[in-house]
């Protein structure tokens, strides 16, 4: 048996086993979707963590810090800087929020303030906007099933897809969250060896003078502004995230999610943009062939490696596309069932929502669209239209379902107008646009 083909057997076997596991007590939606509020701050900084980091960072961010250099760590780092900012403060008041008021789904926020029309709107952009970005996970897991163990691309989804839906099915958030935790060690931990072995079997590291400095061509400043504004303030307008401060079971383990997330995340920001930088510099040595389509960077670094770390750094990257995808399917379960269908009772209809999304999902990954970078930027961006209606619950008294509704679609229309046009400053205009609307329809609907 081909030895990859056995290593996720054998790591299908343990995620099940420990879905099993989490499923008992599970017995309302709370229990279902964010796990009675009874986790831990080690686990909800490991599954906070495993849901954020997916196959984006080991085959976007390592192919874009080899096309563009040290602007790309810049590029992530500004995302963590502006997460822990906003943790830091907006962490504890949505946890109490949403404990004070029984809040499971992101999307009951507005709900409270806004009205359910607005819930729903936003809802039906989150599908708009997460659907598309989550099949490019079950690409990654089908991609490398193809190069490692020979399996058809299709088939590979069909995996990735089965993964996917069955530990979300059976475990709900706690099965998601324990087998994050176990995914996130594993994936930090190869990354550290890949990056050992890198450096040297290159025999040193050095940042070619043209991907040294910024700004260069690829990072002027206003693709640096229009990349970077949706990801500073990712952890409020994703769903699958903002979800995730729900699930902590006290104020003191909230603190602690924040802390060690923030000490993963720039531990391995770091391992993987010297990955990709220091592949760079092979190519300017002759030790690493030159590649074009920068998201073949990993993929290729696999092929050379030898397979006791090309094994598992190929798992580490399966296992980074199967967390934030079931976690954004979990997550957007939970928003269809309680925003658009108005089901609050029993968790059977989470189940089978889990189910459809992820054949949904399934197709869109069978036309492979599009760089994984972009097409990430590109969902955060449409859903910076909900980042006013966030930042209203907790500083504006102003506005109701009005301001809700048409704030939501403005910035909704720039962003997907802007993004046809291929326009550099569609992000900028999106933030713009719907803080504008919201103001001026606030001070209106008092």
């Amino acid at each position: 048996m081909n030895e990859f083909i056995a290593l996720i057997i054998f790591y299908a076997i343990i995620g099940t086993a420990i879905a099993l596991y989490a499923r008992r007590g599970v017995r309302t939606q709370e229990d279902y979707f964010i796990g009675g509020r009874n986790i831990g701050g080690i686990i909800s900084a490991l599954t906070y963590a495993a849901t954020t980091y997916s196959a984006f960072m080991m085959v976007g961010l390592v192919g874009l810090s080899y096309k563009t250099g040290v602007g790309a760590a810049g590029f992530e780092l500004m995302y963590l800087v502006g997460t822990l900012f906003l943790l830091s403060y907006y962490a504890p008041k949505v946890w109490k929020l949403g404990k004070e008021k029984g809040l499971v789904s992101p999307a009951e926020i507005f709900t409270h303030r806004y009205g359910v029309v607005t819930a729903k709107l936003a809802t039906i952009l989150a599908l708009i906007a997460l659907i598309p970005y989550t099949s490019i996970q079950m690409i990654g897991v089908a991609l490398i099933l193809q190069k490692n163990a020979g399996i058809g691309f299709a088939s590979g989804v069909a995996i990735a897809s089965i993964l996917i839906a069955l530990w979300a099915f059976l475990g709900g958030l706690r099965g998601v969250a324990w087998t994050d935790a176990i995914q996130g060690v594993f994936m930090l931990t190869v990354a550290i060896l890949a990056v050992l072995w890198t450096f040297n079997y290159m025999g040193g590291f050095e940042i070619p003078n043209e991907l040294a400095v910024v700004p260069n061509e690829f990072w002027t400043p206003l693709r640096f502004a229009t990349l970077t504004i949706p990801w500073f303030f990712f952890a409020l307008t994703n769903p699958q995230v903002f979800q995730r401060l729900f699930i902590p079971k006290d104020e003191k383990a909230i603190k602690r999610m924040v802390v060690l997330f923030g000490l993963f995340g720039l531990i391995y920001t770091v391992l993987v943009t010297f990955l990709g930088l220091d592949l760079r510099f092979g190519t300017e040595i002759g030790k690493f062939p030159a590649i074009a389509d920068r998201d073949k960077v990993t993929p290729t670094l696999l092929g050379m490696m030898p397979e006791w770390i090309a094994l598992p750094l190929a798992l580490s990257i399966i296992a980074a596309a199967v967390t934030t995808a079931n976690s954004i399917i979990l997550t957007l379960s939970s928003m269809v069932l309680r925003d658009v269908v108005g089901e609050k009772g029993k968790v059977i209809g989470g189940k089978i929502v889990v189910i459809v999304l992820t054949i949904i999902v399934a197709m869109f990954a069978l036309k492979r669209i599009s760089y994984i970078v972009e097409l990430a930027v590109l969902s955060s961006t449409i859903l910076l239209c909900q980042l006013p209606l966030i930042l209203g619950v907790f500083h504006w008294k102003w506005g109701k379902e009005k301001t809700g509704l048409a704030t939501l679609i403005c910035g909704f229309v720039t962003a997907i107008a802007l993004s046809a046009m291929m326009h550099p400053m569609v992000s900028i205009a999106t933030f713009c646009v719907s803080f504008a609307v919201f103001l001026a329809m606030s001070s209106i609907e008092r």
